[in-house]
């Protein structure tokens, strides 16, 4: 059985939104990582807080991923929330 598909609005509860802050970093970051071993890719991923504390992973070395970044001139896929939903109402 699959699981219920859940709306997704800001979490207004504030002890709710840190728990699943905290539960979803882990689980984004768990992805990332199975993503750069799977497929042999470079992964930087940069989270802030709602009180602006930074989290960060990085499949190597977090600088040089994003110098590489900062020096890419080649047109590449980018992604906004905004994509995200739109994809999804489809």
């Amino acid at each position: 059985m699959g699981r219920k598909k859940i709306q997704i609005s800001r979490i207004t509860d504030e002890r709710n939104r840190q728990v699943t802050f905290t539960k979803r970093k882990f689980g984004l970051m768990k992805k990332a990582y199975e993503l750069s071993v799977l497929c042999d890719c470079e992964i930087a991923l940069i989270i802030f807080n709602s009180t602006n504390k930074l989290f960060q992973y990085a499949s190597t070395d977090m600088d040089k991923v994003l110098l590489k970044y900062t020096e890419y001139n080649e047109p590449h896929e980018s992604r906004t929330n905004s994509d995200i939903v739109e994809v999804s109402v489809i």
